[in-house]
């Protein structure tokens, strides 16, 4: 566990405070750690610095926009029952189930890895966030045993108390979790819990986890802002190379992260919650800048997540996966190779040499 205790900065309802990126780093810490305990975004991230007042219209205009309803096309979720069926189907084979948002069940090397759970009603506490417009693919009562739970940073839409409360086994299932958000889970009952700094690893069974650095934030309440890490990881196993983007901007970090660790044979990108771009660009990718991702990184296979589950920004819920095919097919990839999923859908991963 790391030990090095921030202190606490102001809350600020904007989010994240530009810091400079010349600003000095801890003594004897990576670049993203500063003096203060706080973590910081690769260098060349973009800068978020959004004034009260758009930021206080913004909110007024979700607040308002989470009392309509969302219409929803009638195949963008499998009935549960077909969704259990479709993943038991391969029988424990290399395969991506989406639950939805961010939350996968990945299926590699005869582990199972939950990522980011959010399979509960409710992006907050106490059900004061927005109310996802659509059910988890599958209930968390009704998953398959959980031999790893992967988690990017603690947003409540993808950390979720709800979820790990009904999860089931948890002296069993091994966390793997950016720096700081250890004691989280431990507090919860998870017994087996890893932390891992930007650009270390953890090994289990054939299936290696690297965290790398992505271009986000952090908090969980009101005055804890930056003080855990965030992260995307790089997950490998026998014949398989998968990156789990968590959330993130576009940034040159992806450029170091495809000549440092990849190529990758699929990426799971956020492709939404863009909009309006001033205040969302250095948070999350817009559905082109994911496809850029894609690119820098090496990536054969290109998964859109982040979408078509809760209202949390501004760009119509159904349009991410309009613009990220079409970026997609300007970019020279096939349509087999971008893959817009159904919430419950289970797809086999093939290996690279057999193509898809």
């Amino acid at each position: 566990m790391d030990q090095y205790a921030p202190r606490t900065n102001r809350f600020s309802r904007r989010g994240p405070r530009r810091i400079p990126e010349n600003a000095a780093a801890a003594a004897g810490r990576p670049e993203h750690h500063l003096p203060n305990g706080l973590f910081r975004n690769p260098p060349g991230s973009p800068q978020r610095d959004v004034d009260m007042r758009t930021m206080m219209r913004f909110l007024g205009r979700m607040a308002r926009n989470s009392r309509t309803s969302v219409i929803v096309p009638d195949d963008h979720v499998v009935p549960e029952r077909r969704a259990i069926a479709g993943l038991r189907v391969l029988n424990g084979a290399d395969s991506l189930t989406w639950l939805g948002h961010a939350s996968f069940l990945i299926r590699i090397a005869g582990k199972t890895i939950l990522t980011d759970p959010y399979l509960s009603d409710y992006a907050g506490p106490s059900r004061l966030g927005p109310k996802r417009f659509v059910k988890s693919g599958i209930a968390v009562q009704k998953l398959p045993p959980v031999d790893v739970l992967l988690i990017s940073h603690n947003h409540y839409d993808h950390l979720d108390e709800v979820t790990l409360r009904h999860l089931p086994f948890k002296d069993k299932i091994q966390v793997v979790t950016p720096l700081r958000l250890g004691e989280f889970f431990l507090r919860r009952g998870f017994q087996r819990v890893v932390e891992l700094d930007w650009e270390q690893q953890f090994s289990m069974d054939g299936v290696t986890l690297t965290a790398l650095p992505v271009v986000h934030w952090s908090r969980r309440k009101t005055r804890d802002t930056n003080r855990t890490l965030w992260a995307g990881f790089s997950i490998r196993g026998a014949g398989q190379h998968l990156f789990f983007g968590g959330d993130s901007a576009y940034g040159k970090v992806f450029k170091h992260i495809g000549e440092r660790f990849g190529p990758f044979d699929t990426a799971l990108l956020g492709i939404g919650g863009y909009a309006p771009e001033i205040i969302m660009h250095a948070s999350h990718a817009t559905p082109e800048e994911a496809v850029q991702m894609g690119r820098d990184i090496g990536a054969r296979r290109l998964v859109g997540m982040h979408w078509g589950t809760v209202l949390l920004t501004e760009e119509p819920p159904f349009e991410p996966p309009l613009r990220f095919l079409a970026a997609g097919r300007e970019h020279g990839y096939d349509d087999a190779d971008l893959w817009v999923m159904k919430i419950g859908e289970t797809r086999a991963l093939l290996p690279a040499a057999s193509g898809n």
